[in-house]
């Protein structure tokens, strides 16, 4: 990801932006599509988008619909401009249009992915298959909120304004806090946010649908829609643990994010006890990059200001063998993954969930550290041994949980999301 600072919002737009609407914004706040679809349709363009080119019979294979049914939704898809035919890779000596494999047509479209962290924005290009595009990284706007969504607004909008040859069809938002993903209003107390109005404003900005979801089950939607190598069972559960700045964790039931009406549970409050790190003996001032970073100045392993003064530096400094306070530094890590790895034990034995996944900088910037979680893991947790698998997203995990909001609604009714999107086309170029 290359990091840039984008020009705040102008005043004169900013007021406006800040208050949309709301006849022209409400019909444009759509709840996130977090789940494995199961409409025709939809469940025909995952076979295409899985599969790359494939033939309408074998998509009856693998789907288990009728050849006719398949035959109407490629068609359908086709004219909507989201599939095209490869008559070039037709089976030799094949008759009829059934053998002509069909693919994505993906170059002519995007969606727009917004990670809003508690210090930076991620700004995301994803094309239809999920992959990154382009992403953008800027400092989260402090002050007001009318001011802070106004300015991460017009972000967006110069963002779109650079893509001049694929129509933006969706905005997914994942931020921390309660998110009310039917409004697209969200309460964030590390922001200062209250009934804060994203969706509204966003949707009022761009001129497209937008969908809102809290940023851990956008991680777990993420992997549960990108990241499966199989399509989970009816009755599989998942538990997704996150960690880096804040703490949080998620459920996928029967390939669907368990998403509660009234906002998120929360972890950070679970108490642990760390002598090395310090913190008020709660999960999340214990583990986060602050408090890692504030255990380290304690110690001069990095300088109290300034831009060495990061978890880069920090890490950095772990890895250069005996050099000085490297293994000081290690042992920092080493004890942030133990922690995390009796919390994720704790999380597993009450939800005894079939797999569990972890994800975050805290888990992923030190992959040496994961032995330690691991470790933890399997001597707290009273159930059978069980496997922990890292999220197959790496660092990128922001991206790819703002990515899915976007992509969820197109996933789950394609010809639909065309439609509405069609019907807000933005106006990107002022």
């Amino acid at each position: 990801m290359r990091t840039t600072t984008l020009s705040s919002h102008s005043p004169a737009r900013g007021v406006a932006a800040s208050r949309p609407h709301p006849l022209r914004t409400r019909h444009h706040i759509v709840a996130p599509s977090l789940r494995i679809p199961d409409a025709a349709t939809a469940a025909v363009f995952a076979a295409v988008r899985q599969r790359g080119a494939i033939a309408r019979d074998v998509i009856a294979q693998v789907t288990k619909l009728s050849i006719a049914t398949v035959n109407r939704q490629v068609t359908a898809l086709l004219d909507a401009g989201i599939l095209r035919e490869r008559a070039d890779l037709a089976v030799s000596g094949a008759i009829g249009r059934p053998r002509v494999p069909v693919e994505v047509n993906h170059e002519p479209f995007l969606t727009l992915g917004i990670h809003i962290g508690a210090r930076t924005t991620s700004i995301v290009a994803t094309d239809l298959f999920g992959r990154t595009l382009d992403a953008v990284e800027t400092p989260t706007p402090r002050g007001g909120q009318a001011q802070a969504l106004a300015s991460l607004a017009g972000s967006a909008r110069r963002y779109l304004s650079r893509w001049h040859r694929r129509r933006p069809l969706w905005v997914g938002v994942a931020i921390g806090g309660v998110v009310d993903s039917f409004t697209g209003h969200v309460d964030h107390s590390r922001l200062g946010w209250t009934q804060a109005p994203v969706g509204p404003v966003l949707a009022e900005t761009l001129g497209l649908p937008v969908s809102v979801a809290s940023h851990v089950d956008a991680i777990a939607g993420a992997e549960l829609l990108l990241g499966m190598r199989r399509a989970p069972s009816p009755t599989a559960s998942s538990l997704y643990v996150y960690a880096r700045e804040t703490v949080g964790f998620a459920l996928v039931i029967g390939g669907r994010v368990h998403s509660p009406a009234s906002g998120p549970g929360t972890i950070a409050a679970l108490p642990v006890q760390s002598d090395v790190l310090g913190g008020t003996g709660q999960l999340e001032s214990t583990v986060s990059d602050e408090a890692v970073l504030a255990a380290a100045r304690k110690r001069g392993l990095i300088p109290a200001s300034g831009p060495s003064a990061s978890m880069a530096t920090l890490l950095r400094t772990a890895r250069q063998g005996d050099a000085p306070g490297a293994a000081e530094s290690r042992d920092l890590l080493a004890e942030r993954a133990r922690v995390l790895g009796g919390a994720v034990a704790l999380l597993r034995d009450m939800l005894n969930p079939d797999d569990v996944i972890v994800g975050g900088q805290a888990f992923t910037e030190y992959p040496e550290g994961m032995q330690h979680v691991e470790a933890e893991f399997a001597a707290r947790s009273v159930l059978p041994a069980r496997d922990i698998r890292v999220t197959a997203f790496g660092n990128r995990v922001q991206e790819a949980g703002a990515g899915i909001v976007s992509l969820g609604g197109l996933y789950a009714d394609p010809i639909g999301a065309l439609r509405r999107s069609q019907n807000r086309r933005p106006d990107v170029s002022a």
